[in-house]
């Protein structure tokens, strides 16, 4: 499975309390239908409450009931090295109940490639304890610990100080007792392993079991969860649904879904559930003992069987409906690592251009286990030819399916470059490994996605020069000694030099700082980052923007990741602004910034912003390293000058809207509902607000108003102003009533005055069938829970909007229900009397037509009438509303919306969501965790080593890799970049295929028009008919022949200052000019890239 998702990224999220909570908040989750799951922790034992401010992004892609069982399950964590603090710090950000971290071990110089806690001060500082009168010195797990207690109040984080080495035996067995998982991520001996894994696998621990090491450019992961692991939901996909357009009363039944939607999505022996069907005698109505699932088997994209139910003698097909596929539990089974070592079977795949690595460095890492165990536990030192030679020999000696014989340069180049460099800690090999390990651990404690089945292999050894390089003895005391080994001392001075932009400094931003403060990006005299975000960092953030502490809640996201950066690197040079990059910004961002840089990272949250910056690097010319999320799936793609295409040169297709007579009168999905409560918000509370205001304050008002809304505003200002303006909060509560009675009740009994239930269209069918769902009036009840969310949104309702309304003109709120029970008591509701004449529009095109014919509709007069009996501004002097601008991560403000979208949702049998799940589609958010974030930024700084120039070589395409993740299920697929598109033309009689890379580059000064147009004669041959600036046209050929004199003298940043009348900036260096040209012998119009015009 490929998830294309290019366009899809980290959103920065926005979060704040609110006083107003839903009356009662229905969790939907996929649980495991056991009695007990995973690690013997009962379902009664995971009850705590989740933190959902903080856990916000997060809970999208986990869900509640997987979330608490982390927030009950304990990990055990054996090694802090590079490996180790990354994966510390994903589970810690994730919520797990506690981590106990075992690593007595002193730091050394290798340390600090990837572990982002430690420091140079480390290799030296004694820090002198009394222990019984001997001294000691901090492992790496007492270092770590402090910091790493500081990503979440809710984790406790220990040491088991009672291992004083990692080669005591008793002491790691006993840290297997009570935990959920063991994770070890720094070298043991094979038979501890063993050990270790088979006390994992005993009959009163469940507890899972990791192995993973991260080796210079080369890493494993083996996982096993025992015997029988239950998973709960082996993919995290939304279940597939679909709305029924009939089922048929046959032997079997046949269901067929409305082909408008989309395909069903199911497969052969999958269950589905049935809600909301109308017809079939109720045969697939809930109750009476008939199944909750039903078995599928699927005969079409549309359609499938329902075997084993019969529906012949019903005496109608059932007309709508809704189905929902049932996530099953699974069980997988694993073999332990004894098992899985003397024959690893299937190996999962990363890269499948390498289709023959995975047993390849299976075969590499058994003999770099086996010099180790001969050499007191220590890999090679770098540099060591005779010690990697010994491991080669080694693994020849353990050949014995000879994959060394196959292609052996490759394989014995592969085998020499994982022992040369098998200590070096790398951070983005650490980030890859961290984000891939933590999520396994996550899925050992959740049970939510598909394990790890024994062994995984990862490589980047595209980044490595042909040959381990020999003059690379570690210092002992500098932070890159790791990069030194595997690079040398040139690769890591490139480092050092590197001018940066980092875009953005949300989730991937942080993780971003993090690997190049350790890779020393940026961090020599030539060297600096330029960062920017404009927004403020809140408390949702903190979940997966791990530099980011509550201290540093409100602060800029870009200056507090700056300053945990130059923390974590205290040579980095760093500069962090606060501004959007886009055009207004070029003044800032502009060429002699862009000229001084060595390559772009984004970091964005949005499409728009993303296109603009490709727009950049391309004029530019500069690499860029782009990356995103989706929850459990991330994207990368690296961006080369003349080799790869540009970001934009693919584009998803647009999102569908929704039809506007859809959301009116004819919703059929809760997305439908949920828009149109989101509509009503911005129209009832901010723009009913800025109407007043503007009307109050700006004295020619009625003037700016567009002619087709002006008598609906005008009206709108009435009401808000005179008609329904309260002056207490009973006020609002009433206003409240009456308006659930209009939107709820009497709008509906007029839409089915004008089309009743038994209407026919002039075809003869149905009026109410297909997606046009037949309506019912809610009828008022403040008791009322709806069934499928289990809210009270009758009440719900009331509350939220008499608040939201209190708010809008400064009345102090309230939300005790027996307060609304009094005053709703009171309040008169008038009777529902149908209106005549009323035109509702049945489709898009009655839509259509009735808005063009409403813009004429009333006259003048009738619009001055209205403004006549409003106040005069100068009547209410200082009178002003406090208009409301939704924000989904406000509780009073989702409310209001899910209230009011299953409202209408019950209005047309539709079935209802929770708070929870409908912020997630009003606000549009995209699911994120710090797993996948980790991952993506390892991935993609990868591709930073090989745009330095590690491989001490010209890489070709296939060098390069883009990356597509999905660690639910999991998967892993590295690719080439594609190509760019090349057009032709041709030149001087020659053939050019250019591409996007491509300009005509112009460094002669700035030259007069005349001097312009005569280098096109001289160098190209071309005759020039035309030339363009943006919109200006400079010169043609049709043009007035005086001015055209005129500007033939000016230079030609003076003929564009001319033409467009406006000066340009300082700053600015380039200018861009557009050309139609003739070849001078064929006269044939020559296609051809825009001119790179360097002025200054």
């Amino acid at each position: 499975q490929i998830c294309e998702m290019k366009r899809r990224r980290d959103i920065d999220d926005h979060g704040s309390s609110s006083p107003i909570a839903s009356s009662n908040t229905h969790i939907c989750t996929n649980t495991m239908t056991s009695e007990t799951t995973n690690n013997d922790v009962p379902p009664s034992a995971a009850t705590t409450e989740v933190d959902e401010k903080l856990y916000s992004r997060q809970l999208y892609v986990m869900g509640h009931e997987a979330q608490k069982r982390m927030m009950a399950s304990r990990a055990v964590l054996v090694g802090v090295s590079g490996l180790g603090v990354e994966v510390a710090k994903n589970i810690i950000l994730a919520g797990i109940s506690s981590v106990t971290l075992c690593d007595p071990e002193l730091p050394n110089s290798f340390d600090l490639g990837g572990n982002f806690y430690l420091s140079e001060v480390d290799l030296n500082k004694c820090e002198i304890e009394s222990d019984d009168s001997d001294n000691k010195r901090k492992g790496r797990a007492e270092l770590c610990r402090d910091q790493l207690s500081e990503l979440n109040e809710y984790v406790k984080v220990d040491v088991a100080s009672d291992v004083t080495s990692l080669q005591d035996e008793a002491g790691l067995l006993n840290l297997v007792e009570g935990a959920s998982v063991v994770v070890i991520t720094v070298p043991l001996s094979t038979e501890l392993l063993c050990k270790m894994n088979e006390k994992c696998r005993g009959s009163n621990s469940k507890t899972c079991f990791i192995y993973a090491l991260s080796t210079g450019l080369f890493g494993t992961v083996f996982c096993d969860f025992g015997e029988a692991f239950l998973v709960s939901d082996k993919d995290g996909e939304n279940p597939a649904s679909s709305q029924v357009e009939n089922v048929l009363t046959s032997n079997p039944a046949v269901v067929k879904v409305l082909e408008d939607h989309g395909r069903h999505g199911l497969e052969t022996g999958d269950h589905i559930t049935f809600s909301k069907v109308k017809g079939l005698d109720g045969l697939l109505s809930p109750g009476d003992g008939k199944p909750s699932t039903y078995e599928v088997k699927v005969t079409g994209p549309f359609t499938f069987e329902l075997p084993g139910v019969d529906a012949s003698d019903c005496s109608e097909p059932a007309m709508q409906g809704y189905i929902t596929q049932v996530k099953t539990p699974v069980t997988i089974s694993f073999r332990p690592y004894r098992e899985a070592l003397a024959d690893a079977g299937e190996l999962m795949m990363s890269d499948f251009a390498k289709f023959d690595r995975p047993p390849l460095l299976h075969l590499a890492y058994r003999a770099l286990a086996s010099y180790a165990e001969s050499h007191d536990m220590q890999y090679p030192t770098p540099g060591d030819a005779t010690a990697a030679k010994e491991v080669l020999d080694l693994a020849r000696s353990l050949d014995s399916e000879k994959l060394l014989e196959n292609n052996p340069s490759v394989a014995e180049r592969i085998v020499l470059h994982l022992a040369a460099g098998s200590r070096s800690i790398l951070s983005p090999m650490c980030a890859t490994l961290g984000g891939i390990v933590g999520q396994e651990v996550l899925k050992a404690c959740s049970g939510k996605f598909t394990p790890i089945r024994g062994f995984f292999y990862f490589d980047a050894d595209e980044c490595l020069p042909d040959s381990p390089l020999a003059d690379v003895v570690p210092s002992g005391t500098s932070r890159y000694d790791s990069t030194i080994a595997v690079f040398g001392k040139e690769a890591q001075q490139k480092l050092l030099d590197l001018n940066y932009f980092l875009i953005g400094a949300g989730a991937i931003g942080c993780e971003m700082l993090k690997n190049w403060a350790l890779m020393g990006v940026a961090c020599g005299e030539k060297g600096k980052v330029h960062i920017t975000d404009m927004d403020r960092i809140e408390r949702s953030n903190l979940s997966r923007q791990f530099l980011f502490r509550n201290k540093d809640i409100n602060e800029f996201k870009s200056a507090a990741g700056a300053r945990a950066a130059a923390e974590m690197n205290e040579g980095m040079n760093i500069v962090p602004y606060q501004e959007k990059v886009g055009a207004d910004t070029e003044g800032i961002f502009g060429d002699d910034f862009y000229d001084k840089l060595d390559g772009v990272c984004t970091a964005l949250d949005n499409v728009e912003a993303r296109l603009y910056v490709d727009q950049r690097v391309l004029f530019y010319r500069l690499p860029m390293l782009e990356s995103g999320t989706l929850g459990t799936k991330g994207n990368t793609q690296v961006v080369i000058p003349n080799v790869t295409e540009n970001y934009g040169a693919t584009r998803d297709p647009p999102e569908k809207s929704i039809p506007v007579c859809t959301l009116k009168n004819f919703p059929n999905q809760i997305q439908h509902t949920l828009q149109w409560a989101r509509d009503y918000f911005e129209g009832e509370f901010k723009q009913s607000g800025e109407d007043v205001n503007s009307y109050l304050t700006d004295p020619d008002y009625a003037d700016g108003v567009q002619q087709n809304s002006k008598y609906e505003t005008v009206v709108a200002i009435r009401k808000t102003l005179v008609d329904e303006r309260p002056v207490s909060f009973e006020d609002c509560v009433v206003w409240a009533r009456l308006k659930f009675e209009t939107l709820f009740n009497n709008q509906i009994r007029q839409l089915l005055h004008n089309f009743p239930e038994d209407q026919v269209t002039s075809s003869g069918t149905k009026f109410w069938s297909g997606s046009k769902r037949c309506p019912k009036p809610v009828v008022f009840d403040l008791k009322d829970k709806c069934e499928d969310a289990q809210m009270r949104n009758h009440f719900d309702f009331i509350v939220a909007a008499a608040n939201l309304r209190a708010h809008m003109f400064g009345i102090k709120g309230r939300t005790d229900e027996e307060y609304f029970v009094e005053v709703l008591q009171t309040v008169i509701v008038p009777d529902f009397a149908a209106q005549e004449g009323v035109k509702i529009a049945a489709n898009e095109a009655e839509a259509k037509e009735s808005e063009n014919n409403t813009a004429g509709g009333m006259e003048e007069s009738e619009v001055d009438q209205i403004l006549s009996s409003l106040p005069k501004p100068g009547e209410l002097a200082g009178f002003k509303l406090n208009p409301i601008e939704f924000d989904k991560d406000l509780d009073d403000h989702m409310l209001f919306v899910t209230a009011c979208s299953n409202l209408r949702a019950l209005n047309y049998s539709i079935p209802t969501e929770d708070t929870h799940r409908s912020r997630a589609i009003a606000g549009r958010i995209i699911p994120a965790i710090a797993t996948t974030t980790a991952l993506v930024t390892g991935l993609i700084c990868l591709e930073l080593y090989k745009i330095i120039g590690t491989p001490q070589k010209e890489l070709t395409i296939e060098a390069y890799k883009n990356g597509f993740v999905n660690l639910a299920i999991p998967f892993m697929t590295l690719s080439e970049p594609t190509a760019p598109a090349t057009t032709k033309a041709v030149v001087k009689g020659k053939e050019w295929d250019w591409t996007a890379w491509d300009s005509l580059d112009m460094n002669m000064g700035d030259i007069t028009l005349q001097e312009f147009i005569a280098h096109f004669e001289t160098e190209y041959n071309l005759d020039v008919s035309m030339i363009s600036h943006g919109v200006s046209i400079l010169f043609s050929f049709f043009a007035n022949k005086k001015k055209l004199a005129e500007r033939m003298k000016m230079t030609m940043s003076e003929v564009v200052e001319n033409v467009t009348k406006k000066e340009l900036p300082s700053n600015q260096l380039f200018l861009v000019f557009e050309l139609i040209a003739n070849d001078l012998e064929t006269d044939e119009e020559v296609e051809l890239p825009y001119v790179k015009f360097r002025f200054r």
